[in-house]
């Protein structure tokens, strides 16, 4: 059996244009890579010891990366001011790291626009790190799991 992951490193990838992906840097927390199925509830009549649940539509949550300002957060800043430009959507890749930098696994996001981008409160009084958030929305993913005999890959799109 595997050894669980406890903390790991991640890298988060975006292709912007023609020329390639742009790295965004690392961040130090990705939070919402989720899924749902939105389930509708149905009676049958006479029937009433239990519901019928339909599967709906598949939704996915926006991805929510934080980390303190460095070196890359003008690459950050810059990616998304020009899409108020050129409404464009990408795609993305998440990528966990174990601590000797070897992939864990990998989702690979589909139609990515950035949704929002917060800068940190800056203060000359206190000692709190700046941090910036960037949210991203997108339309589902592919999860890649790296096993011994080559990866597996699990498609989750709308």
């Amino acid at each position: 059996m595997a050894e669980p992951v406890v903390n790991c490193r991640f890298r988060i990838e975006v292709d912007v244009d023609e020329q390639g992906q742009t790295d965004l840097g690392a961040f130090t927390e990705c939070d919402g890579l989720a899924a749902a199925y939105e389930m509708k509830e149905f009676r049958e009549g006479g029937q009433n010891a239990f519901l019928h649940h339909i599967p709906g539509p598949l939704k996915f949550d926006n991805i929510k990366l934080s980390r303190p300002l460095d070196g890359s957060s003008a690459a950050v800043a810059s990616w998304f001011s020009r899409m108020r430009e050129r409404v464009e959507r990408t795609t993305a890749r998440i990528t966990a790291l174990d601590p000797s930098g070897g992939e864990i696994a990998s989702w690979t996001l589909v139609d990515v626009y950035p949704v929002r981008w917060s800068g940190p409160s800056l203060s000359a009084t206190g000692s709190v790190v700046a941090k910036e958030t960037l949210e991203l929305t997108h339309n589902g993913f592919v999860a890649e799991v790296p096993a011994l005999s080559g990866s597996v890959s699990v498609e989750l799109t709308a």
